[in-house]
């Protein structure tokens, strides 16, 4: 597959401005992202581009990005994965998280074994270990677990392997839907069922554990979807904002009469808790 690459000059160029770029990216077709120094470069798959939609969202950026784009192909996405980023992570000192080229790495009470293939979620980034960490802290026996927007499906492996009695997990993109099935059977998970679209899906089921580790307008847009499928003891966790965005998340939350529980931050991403 061909790939074409997207180099971006920053101005300023901070690691602040750095992660908003991905975060704002990682909302659109881009795969990988890495950098040197004096670039940022973005990744996406030649024939899913769409330099329209990215430069509509620049022109909203806090700072200045121009860019080029050249045309890398045959990437070998393990071999980049394995020398520039995902490297085995334990988080919560219990959880590791690695891939399946890894060789040498510490045990775990709980080991995910997560196949990268671009999707987001291996816990490198912080709002992933956040809410893997705030799960570790949570009694998960017996209870039904929805995974809004599961990237590999990560959260949703460790909710199975903490003893949830089964998880829904949904991503709008199909190549998140296809690395979730995946890594669920590379984690023998057997009570996880894969769907691809987004909260539309959601009817009158149940949960006790709403997990959505998305973006902050698209938790605006269906947290009164989330609520309206929690069970009235149950726990809504969010993440995947900025500090400066949990004000309008609370508000919001506020609206639909669930109380706040819990803040977690961890450079400038937050990591929320909900219940009614």
């Amino acid at each position: 597959m061909k790939y074409l690459k997207v180099t971006f000059i920053l101005t300023p160029d901070s690691e602040t401005n750095r992660e908003i770029l991905t975060a704002y990216l990682s909302q659109l077709d881009f795969d990988a992202f890495d950098e040197t120094p004096s670039e940022f470069h973005a990744f996406v798959s030649s024939g899913r581009e769409d330099f329209g939609q990215m430069e509509e969202v620049i022109t909203k950026l806090p700072f200045r990005a121009e860019f080029s784009v050249s045309e890398v192909p045959d990437i070998n996405w393990n071999e980049e994965w394995e020398k520039h980023y995902f490297q085995p992570l334990l988080l919560g000192n219990a959880c590791l998280v690695r891939a399946p080229f890894h060789q040498t790495y510490p045990q775990a009470r709980y080991e995910i074994i997560i196949e990268p293939n671009m999707a987001f979620g291996t816990g490198n980034h912080e709002t992933t270990s956040l809410m893997i960490e705030q799960l570790l802290e949570l009694d998960m026996t017996g209870k039904t677990v929805l995974d809004m927007g599961c990237g590999t499906g990560i959260l949703g492996i460790l909710s199975s392997m903490l003893g949830c009695a089964e998880v829904t997990a949904i991503d709008i993109d199909e190549r998140a839907y296809e690395s979730t099935l995946e890594n669920a059977a590379l984690n023998r998970v057997t009570n996880l069922k894969a769907f691809s679209g987004d909260a539309a899906l959601l009817k009158s089921q149940k949960f006790d554990v709403i997990l959505a580790n998305i973006q902050k307008n698209i938790i605006l847009r269906d947290l009164e979807k989330y609520a309206s499928v929690l069970r009235e003891d149950g726990i809504i966790l969010v993440s995947g904002f900025y500090r400066d965005d949990l004000g309008s998340i609370v508000g919001k939350a506020s609206e639909l009469l669930l109380q706040k529980r819990m803040i977690r931050e961890r450079n400038n991403w937050v990591t929320c808790a909900f219940t009614r």
